[in-house]
C-alpha cells in the first residue's frame, strides 16, 4: 500500500513521522509533496527513505491513499492541482483541514465529464500527538464503503486511536481533541509554574505533572468510570485535595474550561 501526503508542514510532517514509526507503511511507500523545500528537507533528514517532491504531483497516480494536509484556505487549490490525476474509482482522498466540509470539497472535486465524479472522501482530524503514535483522530466519511472506512480507521489507529463520527459532530469533537491537546498543555504549564513557586525545579515539576496525567488517563480508560468517582477517592473530608478543588472552582476553573471549549467549536 502506498500513501501520498500533500503538505509537509506541522500536521503533514507529524502524520509522516507517525506513519514511519507505525507498522503499516515502509518509509519508501510514503511520498510527501510540498511547495517549499525546507519541510521536505526536514523529513528527509528524519528518514532518507521517504519520497519527497517539490510542487510536483506526477507520482500521485501510484498512491492508494492521498492525504491533503494543507491549510484550509489552500484545499481548493490543492484539489484543482490533483483532481485530474486522481482515479476516483480506486483512490481514497483524506482531508485533515478542519474547516473544510465535504460539500465544499465535492464542488472542487467534481468532474462533469465523468460518470463517477467523486472519490471516496474522508475528513480525518488528528492532533499533533500523531507524531509519537498517540493521536486521538476523528474521522468522518462520505461516498465510502465499509471496507474503505475500515482501511482508513486502520491507518489512523496505527498512529494512536481513531473513531468514526458524523460530520455534524466534528466541530464539537475537534474542540475536545485537536484543540484540546493545547488546553492540556496549558494546564501543564500552569501547574509547572505553581510547582516552581512551591520549590520544585521546572523540569522536575513537569515530569511529576505529566506522569500524573498519564496515570489519570489510564484509570479512566481501563476502568471506564466517571471522573467524579475517581475524584471522590482522593477528596477526604477536611483534606488538602478538596481545599484545592474548592479554590479552583471559586476562581472559575470548570466554567473557564466549558466556555473555552465552546468558543473553539
Amino acid at each position: 500500500m502506498k500513501i501520498t501526503i500533500i503538505g509537509g508542514g506541522n500536521m503533514g510532517g507529524s502524520i509522516v513521522r507517525g506513519l514511519v514509526k507505525g507498522s503499516l507503511f515502509k518509509a519508501s511507500d510514503i511520498t510527501v509533496i510540498d511547495i517549499c523545500q525546507d519541510p521536505l528537507n526536514a523529513l528527509k533528514a528524519f528518514n532518507s527513505d521517504l519520497n519527497t517532491a517539490l510542487n510536483n504531483h506526477a507520482e500521485i497516480e501510484k498512491a492508494d491513499v492521498v492525504i491533503l494536509a494543507v491549510k484550509p484556505w489552500m484545499v481548493e487549490d490543492a484539489i484543482l492541482d490533483i483532481k485530474f490525476k486522481l482515479d476516483y474509482k480506486r483512490q481514497i482522498l483524506v482531508s485533515v483541514a478542519a474547516g473544510v466540509c465535504f460539500e465544499d470539497m465535492k464542488k472542487s472535486l467534481n468532474k462533469p465529464t465523468e460518470a463517477q465524479s467523486l472519490p471516496a472522501l474522508f475528513r480525518a482530524i488528528p492532533n499533533t500527538a500523531i507524531s509519537v503514535g498517540e493521536s486521538m483522530t476523528l474521522i468522518a466519511a462520505n461516498n465510502t464503503s465499509s471496507e474503505q472506512e475500515a482501511l482508513v480507521l486502520k491507518i489512523f489507529n496505527d498512529v494512536g486511536y481513531a473513531t468514526l463520527i458524523d460530520e455534524d459532530k466534528l466541530s464539537a469533537g475537534i474542540a475536545l481533541t485537536s484543540c484540546g491537546i493545547a488546553y492540556l498543555f496549558r494546564y501543564v504549564r500552569a501547574a509547572m509554574l505553581a510547582g516552581t513557586e512551591m520549590g520544585l525545579y521546572p523540569q522536575q515539576a513537569q515530569e511529576l505533572i505529566v506522569r500524573t496525567m498519564k496515570g489519570a488517563a489510564a484509570l479512566l480508560l481501563e476502568k471506564g468510570s466517571n471522573p467524579e468517582i475517581e475524584i471522590d477517592k482522593v477528596t477526604t473530608p477536611g483534606g488538602i485535595t478538596i481545599k484545592g478543588l474548592n479554590k479552583m472552582e471559586e476562581l472559575g476553573f470548570s466554567n473557564a474550561i466549558i466556555q473555552g471549549l465552546k468558543a473553539s467549536k
